[in-house]
């Protein structure tokens, strides 16, 4: 019995020796050869040498911060500038949109804020006092915002810089419920949104 495993085994190596012959196609792995060297160079030379160091000239000095002029606009954020509040209220007469002698003084020293800061970009909001129904006053404070605009673009300036919106009776200026009020409330405000 051992005699018949024997057999077996070695029929059995000689199996796989075959199998595994010719599962590579019979061919041999490849053997590994030393390449020459580049043409022109030379086995065993050195490393080239590191490039020399460049010598820097003095220093270009760095001119000095500028500095800042405080009373200057354009380095103050836009809540700084409108709480200056360099441009000025118009008012109007109950129930009116027409500009007095007083109103159209004062959007001309507004014309004359906003030339020298051309790149200042202004809301006009119409307001309105309390008395009125909400739909009425939010008409009568659009046409607030426009009548200040149109007096601000016969002046020269562009009507791109200006924006109007109408806040009615929403947002008044002076809370109290009398005359004195009112007329305060009865006006054109200037916001500065862009600068």
């Amino acid at each position: 019995m051992t005699r018949r495993f024997s057999v077996v085994a070695i029929t059995l190596m000689a199996f796989i020796t075959l199998a595994g012959a010719s599962a590579c196609g019979g061919k041999k792995p490849p053997v590994a050869r030393a390449t020459p060297p580049p043409p022109g160079s030379t086995a065993g030379s050195r490393p080239p040498s590191p490039p020399e160091p460049v010598v820097e000239s003095e220093p270009v000095p760095v001119p000095p911060e500028p500095t800042i002029d405080s009373s200057d606009s354009s380095n103050k954020s836009l809540d700084e500038i409108n709480k200056n509040s360099p441009l000025q209220p118009v008012f109007y007469e109950l129930d009116g949109a027409e500009l007095s002698a007083e109103a159209q003084a004062t959007l001309a020293a507004n014309a004359e804020v906003m030339k020298k800061n051309p790149t200042w970009v202004v809301s006009i909001e119409g307001h309105c006092d309390e008395r009125g129904t909400a739909e009425y006053n939010l008409a009568l404070g659009e046409r607030r915002a426009l009548s200040a605009r149109s007096y601000l673009v016969s002046l020269g300036l562009t009507p791109d810089r200006m924006r109007t919106v109408s806040y009615g009776k929403e947002f008044p200026f002076d809370p109290n419920h009398n005359e004195a009020a009112w007329a305060k409330n009865r006006r054109a405000h200037f916001v500065v949104t862009a600068k």
